[in-house]
Formats: structure tokens, sequence, C-alpha cells
């Protein structure tokens, strides 16, 4: 029985000792997550997608590396005027194309994909993370709690299950924060890497 209980006890602080780390951690988020807003807003405003372009750019890229003309192929391919990723893509790979480098050109937009996975990074383990902090600052307070419930301490009781609703509410609302942003930002990914596999196809063709 000693043992067991020198165990429990053990578990006990330990768990308790994690409390004020996840609600300092749960604040962070918090605060991470509303500046990730404005973040997600400014790179909207800079968004602006103009399919014609687009197209237009890439059949001049295309007339010109068949003609053997790289140097004029690579100042069409800096018109392109898409979004930022687009257009940091197209003038990388203009230098690349301008020295008749087209397979490095591949290995650039790989670079790019990689780019693209890291931004969604951020968002996604604010989306993940959140709520489990939230839960644990659910539980940790609930041992607290049933204590100060046997002894007839309502005070204790009331003050670790508010504790125990804040933090699941503020790790809620951190996780909706970075979900949401995850999933549209992914789909501005996916339309931005379809742009620039366009141009990828543009670029590989040969006279």
């Amino acid at each position: 029985m000693a043992f067991e209980s020198f165990v429990f006890q053990t578990l006990y602080i330990f768990s308790a000792s994690l409390l004020y780390p996840v609600i300092i951690t749960l604040i962070l988020l918090v605060i991470f997550s509303l500046s990730l807003i404005g973040e997600f807003l400014s790179e909207y405003s800079k968004r602006n997608r103009d399919p014609a372009n687009l197209e237009q750019c890439c059949t001049v890229v295309r007339k010109n590396i068949g003609s053997q003309d790289f140097k004029k192929a690579a100042v069409s391919l800096q018109n392109i005027k898409q979004n930022q990723m687009v257009i940091d893509f197209a003038n990388a790979a203009s230098k690349h194309l301008e020295n008749n480098m087209l397979p490095s050109i591949e290995w650039l937009a790989q670079e790019f994909e990689i780019r693209m996975s890291k931004r969604l990074e951020q968002t996604r383990i604010v989306a993940t993370i959140s709520p489990m902090l939230g839960l644990m600052g659910t539980l940790i307070p609930l041992g607290p709690a049933l204590i100060g419930l046997s002894n007839g301490d309502i005070e204790q009781l009331a003050n670790n299950l508010m504790i125990a609703f804040a933090t699941t509410v503020v790790g809620l609302f951190a996780g909706s924060i970075g979900y949401v942003l995850t999933q549209i930002r992914k789909r501005w990914y996916w339309q931005d890497m379809a742009d620039i596999d366009y141009i990828l196809e543009t670029l590989e063709v040969k006279a």
C-alpha cells in the first residue's frame, strides 16, 4: 500500500505541476493565433490571380523557348502577374531559364512546395496542439476540485472548475483559428502550385 500511495502521489504531483506551464502555453498560443490572423489578412490583400495574364505570358515563353531565345523567355516569365508565391517562383525561375538551366527549375518548384508546407505547419500546429492543451487544462484542476468537494470547500471547487472551463474555451478558440486558417491557406497554395505546375509544363517545351 505504501508503494501504491507513493506512485499515486507522484502522479498527482507531476500532473499538478503541469497546470501553470499549460496555462502559459495556451496564452502564448492565443496571442500567436491572433498574430496569424493579421498575417493572413495581409496575405489575402496581396492575392491577385489573373489566369489570362498567366496564359498570355506562358504562350510567349513557350514561343521563345521554341526559338531557343532564352533571354526573351526569361523576360516574358518576369511579366507574370499572379499571387506573390507564383511571382516569386517566376522571378527565381527566370534566372535559371536565362542561363538555359531548365532541369534546375523543377528542383526550384519543389523548394517552393516545401516553403508552402512550412507556412501551413504553423497553423496546423496551433489547430492540433491548442485543443490538447485545453483538455489538459481541463483535467488537471479536476483533482483539486474533487478534493475540495470532499472537504466541503466550495471556494476551492469553484476556483478549479473556473480554471478547467476557461482553459477549455481558450484551447478551442486558438484551435479553431488555426483550423480555419489552415483550410483556407491549403486551398490557396493548391491553386498556386497548379499555376507553378503550368509554368513548369511551359518551360519543358523545346524546339
